[in-house]
């Protein structure tokens, strides 16, 4: 629902509002949706009985947690910093830095390059 600000994920399970991503499960039993936003630290949850009420907890969720972080002049915890720590044999690392080293550029160039291969 692009009008909402509130898309699909690449899972069938995934909803993303704002860049935050809740993964989403149903309760037979209870008969409700619930999810919970799954790329931070902080945790933020929303459930609902029908699609269109859960993605508008979901809406309601991300915005009541950005109110509050703002309301204590808190930075709210952002979905991806873009930085990560990948451990990797030492051949392997040998291997990109003699790539990166060959191509005059630096060892995150390489594996930004071959995770952008690998994933588009």
């Amino acid at each position: 629902m692009a009008g909402k600000g509130i898309s699909g994920g690449s899972s069938k399970n995934l909803m993303e509002y704002k860049g935050y991503f809740g993964n989403v499960e149903f309760d037979n039993d209870a008969g409700v949706f619930h999810g919970e936003v799954i790329n931070m630290h902080d945790v933020v949850t929303f459930r609902g009985t029908s699609v269109e009420e859960l993605r508008q907890e979901l809406i309601d969720s991300v915005e009541d947690y950005l109110e509050f972080c703002a309301q204590r002049g808190e930075e709210p915890d952002k979905p991806f910093s873009g930085k990560f720590v990948v451990r990797v044999e030492p051949e392997l690392h040998r291997k990109v830095y003699l790539r990166a080293k060959r191509l005059g550029t630096s060892i995150n160039q390489v594996v930004r390059e071959a995770l952008r291969r690998e994933l588009t």
